[in-house]
């Protein structure tokens, strides 16, 4: 009977099997002055709970994180929860420390594990629609459950049930190279996303310079066309016009100055390549 009586009262005090007893260090910490004695006392009381936080550390394992960063969370977490704690409150450590070692763990995952930034309450209608699906689908025979039947499972309405479902894709990202589902040819996300097209870019100019063109003197324009769609030399312009090659290169360069002008609206248009050694031509 003294036995039993002896097991029920240590199960009480330190409900977990790794909680130490540090009831007294606790006490002592409260009252020491701050020093090398209170920081080596706490250090010994974190040492001898760290077995706890390792083990909370664990439950999350398998959740896309190293258990490695896990326990350094968690031993983060207990750090708070030794500095935070107050042993006149009359509450046992394990108590207060196991909601700030969790806690603290859930916040890494919500601040650093999703993919895309998901509001708290919106992981929250996550978490519940997916324990609902866990837990409807072995009645469904393998079908996944719908909207109403998770509401109904839940007590969720269906508009939040919707919410949590797509944020069922949003804690991790999906790869451009990742192959699509129902594919056998390797075809993947990025092969169904558009490109840049130079081509586009080509005609938007050739149409903004069309109107412009036309209102070249024919001289003008041919020397254009010889140039820039038959790709002669200067020199064989000249000969073909009977003008120097210099004077080519000037009605080139002054053209196309002012057709840069009148399609990019700089100033207004003004008549193109007149030269005091050049008449110009009459219109066509």
């Amino acid at each position: 009977m003294t036995i039993t009586r002896v097991h029920a009262t240590r199960s009480a005090k330190h409900p977990h099997d790794d909680a130490p007893d540090t009831a007294a260090d606790f006490r002592r910490l409260s009252v020491l002055e701050d020093g090398p004695e209170k920081d080596a006392l706490r250090a010994r009381i974190i040492v001898a709970w760290i077995p706890m936080a390792d083990r909370l550390a664990r439950q999350f394992r398998n959740r896309g994180e190293a258990l490695e960063d896990l326990r350094q969370v968690a031993a983060l977490g207990l750090v708070k929860a030794v500095l935070r704690y107050d042993p006149t409150r009359g509450i046992a450590f394990e108590s207060f420390a196991v909601p700030t070692v969790v806690g603290e763990v859930k916040r890494h995952f919500r601040d650093h594990m999703w993919e895309l930034h998901v509001p708290r309450r919106v992981q929250e209608l996550r978490n519940q629609v997916r324990a609902a699906c866990r837990d409807l689908s072995p009645t469904l025979e393998d079908r996944i459950p719908g909207v109403p039947e998770i509401a109904e499972h839940t007590g969720l309405s269906e508009a939040d049930v919707r919410l949590g479902m797509q944020a069922l894709d949003c804690y991790a990202a999906l790869s451009l190279d990742a192959e699509l589902s129902g594919t056998e040819d390797g075809y993947s996300l990025v092969d169904t996303l558009a490109d840049q097209e130079p081509g586009f870019d080509q005609v938007i100019d050739r149409e903004a310079v069309r109107p412009v063109l036309s209102r070249l003197p024919e001289r003008e324009r041919r020397i254009l066309y010889l140039r820039f769609f038959c790709d002669m030399t200067q020199s064989r312009i000249a000969e073909q016009l009977g003008i120097s090659q210099m004077h080519v290169s000037r009605l080139i360069n002054r053209t196309c100055s002012d057709l840069c002008d009148q399609v990019m609206g700089d100033r207004p248009r003004r008549p193109a390549c007149v030269t005091a050694d050049d008449p110009p031509a009459a219109a066509p």
